[in-house]
């Protein structure tokens, strides 16, 4: 039996999907994991293992590309990403409230250290069932993110090939 794909969500739905965690117990790691799905396209497992040395300059300040290692990527496929200015906003917030800003995961557990993948999946899938947002999953926003850029990748003199780095597919069908 063939699994559906996630879905694609709307703008409204990803603000509603923000809105809804402002009343939460992290509002920022939280929002922190929304923006790195649909703004960044991350999975699961690289939301989980992004750490501070991925996304920050050597004097500490925010970078301006997220560097995703290839140690948490899929398929080992290491990729760099532009760094959305909400990402970038939200990671100085979080920066300040780190223990050690220039160590260890971006996202942390309710004791400190890093969420599995396993546990964002559980994260988005719990807020998504909240919301009544069915067909969702934690790959929603990679999913989102991906259509939103081969669709405007045309009018900034790209190519499908260059979503496709984005995304980190090894073949173009996957993109497409």
């Amino acid at each position: 039996m063939r699994r559906q794909p996630a879905r694609v969500l709307e703008p409204e739905s990803v603000r509603l999907l923000l809105a809804h965690v402002e009343g939460q117990r992290h509002p920022i790691r939280n929002r922190m994991m929304i923006l790195l799905s649909f703004k960044a396209g991350l999975r699961a497992c690289e939301i989980a293992g992004l750490d501070w040395s991925m996304v920050l300059k050597s004097n500490g300040m925010v970078d301006d590309y997220i560097r995703i290692a290839h140690y948490i990527a899929k398929m080992g496929k290491a990729r760099t990403i532009p760094m959305h200015q909400d990402i970038k906003r939200e990671l100085g917030k979080l920066n300040r409230l780190a223990p050690c800003p220039e160590l260890g995961p971006i996202i942390r557990s309710e004791r400190g250290g890093n969420m599995t993948a396993r546990s964002v999946v559980n994260w988005f899938s719990q807020v998504y069932q909240e919301l009544g947002f069915p067909g969702c999953s934690s790959h929603s926003g990679r999913r989102t993110f991906i259509t939103n850029a081969a669709r405007l990748v045309g009018q900034s003199g790209g190519s499908l090939r260059d979503v496709q780095k984005l995304a980190g597919h090894s073949s173009i069908g996957r993109t497409g």
